[in-house]
C-alpha cells in the first residue's frame, strides 16, 4: 500500500500539532476535512501552532470530495458521530482510519459505521499541546501508538502508515497489542483527567500533592477491576507505573479536560467516568468514585457552559 493523500478531522490541540507536521512535509497531498463555520475559519485565519498561522488544504464534504489514503481522526468522544458523517465522502475501500480519541470506544464505533474499511487504534502520548483561543502551544510531539488490538503480524497497511508518519517527522510506534494500551491510557485519563477539572491541578500538583494522586489512584483502581472483569492485560503496577510518568512532564502542564473547563467547553466526562459506569453495570463491578466524579463533573461542566452562553 502507498499512501498519497492524508487527511485530518479534528484541528483541535492534537490535530493542528499532527497537521503541521503532515503539511510541511506532504504539502496539498495533506488536507483538513471540515465544514461550515470551522472551515472558514481556517480557510481565513488558518491553524495557528506556537504562535505561526498555516494553512493547510480544507476540504468540506460534499459530492466532488475523493476518498484519502489514510485519514486521522482528531475530534473528541462527543464529536465523533457528527465526524463520522462528515468523513463519509472522504472514506473509500482502501482508506485507513486512524483514531486518536481518548477513551475505549472509537475504534468499535468507527468500525460499526464503515464495516470493511481497516480502522487501528491509535493513542497520542506525551502530546503536550494547550489550546486557547489564540491557537495551540506545545512544546513536544510526544508520541503516536497504534496498531491493532491483537495481532501475529503487522499488516502492510500499518507498515505504510508508519513509514509515512515517520517521513513526516512524527514518532510513530507500532503495537503489536493496542488493546492494553488503550485501556492503561484511558486509565489514566479516568484518574488525571477528571480530578484535574474538579480541583485544578496541574501536572506539578499531583506530583506534590499526595492527596490529589491519591484520588486519582482511586478512580483508577475502578477502571483496572473493570479490565480484569472484561480480559484486559492490566494490572495493579499499571497504576504505580503512572506517578514517575506524570512527575516527568511539566509541572504548570494541565490535562486536556481541566482546559475544558477553564475555556467553558463540553468535557469528555462520559468517555470518561460515563463510560466506568456503563462498564460497572455491564460486569457487576462497583464503581462508587466514579460515580461521584461523573456527578460532581457534569455539575460543573453545565454550570461552565451555562455561563459561556449568558
Amino acid at each position: 500500500m502507498k499512501i498519497e493523500h492524508t487527511a485530518i478531522i479534528g484541528m483541535g490541540a492534537v490535530g493542528t500539532v499532527y497537521a503541521k507536521r503532515l503539511y510541511d512535509r506532504y504539502g496539498d497531498q495533506f488536507f483538513a476535512i471540515a465544514q461550515g463555520e470551522r472551515a472558514q475559519q481556517l480557510l481565513t485565519r488558518g491553524a495557528v501552532l506556537d504562535g505561526a498561522a498555516l494553512f493547510p488544504r480544507v476540504c468540506e464534504p460534499g459530492p466532488d470530495a475523493g476518498p484519502a489514503d489514510l485519514i486521522l481522526i482528531c475530534v473528541k468522544n462527543y464529536q465523533l458521530d457528527g465526524a463520522i458523517e462528515a468523513l463519509r465522502p472522504f472514506v473509500g475501500e482502501h482508506t485507513v482510519l486512524l483514531p486518536l480519541l481518548n477513551g475505549v470506544t472509537a475504534t468499535a464505533r468507527l468500525r460499526a459505521a464503515f464495516p470493511g474499511v481497516l480502522v487501528l487504534c491509535g493513542l497520542a502520548m506525551a502530546l503536550d499541546a494547550v489550546r486557547s483561543e489564540s491557537g495551540v502551544q506545545h512544546s513536544s510531539d510526544g508520541e503516536l501508538h497504534f496498531g491493532m488490538e491483537d495481532t501475529t503480524q503487522f499488516l502492510a497497511e500499518v507498515t505504510a502508515v508508519e513509514e509515512h508518519l515517520r517521513s513526516a517527522g512524527l514518532c510513530p510506534r507500532v503495537f503489536m497489542q493496542m488493546q492494553p494500551a488503550v485501556w492503561k491510557k484511558w486509565m489514566l485519563n479516568v484518574g488525571l483527567n477528571q480530578v484535574s477539572a474538579l480541583t485544578g491541578a496541574t501536572y506539578g500538583d499531583f506530583t506534590y500533592m499526595p492527596e490529589a494522586m491519591a484520588l486519582a489512584e482511586s478512580a483508577m483502581r475502578e477502571v483496572l477491576h473493570l479490565a480484569q472483569a472484561a480480559g484486559i492485560a492490566l494490572t495493579e503496577a499499571d497504576i504505580q507505573a503512572i506517578p514517575p510518568v506524570v512527575a516527568a512532564m511539566l509541572p504548570a502542564g494541565k490535562t486536556s479536560m481541566l482546559q475544558d473547563i477553564e475555556a467553558g467547553r463540553p468535557t469528555e466526562v462520559e468517555a470518561f467516568s460515563g463510560e466506568v459506569l456503563r462498564l460497572g453495570r455491564q460486569y457487576g463491578v462497583s464503581t462508587p468514585v466514579n460515580q461521584l466524579l461523573y456527578h460532581l463533573l457534569r455539575v460543573k461542566e453545565q454550570t461552565g457552559l451555562r455561563r459561556q452562553s449568558r
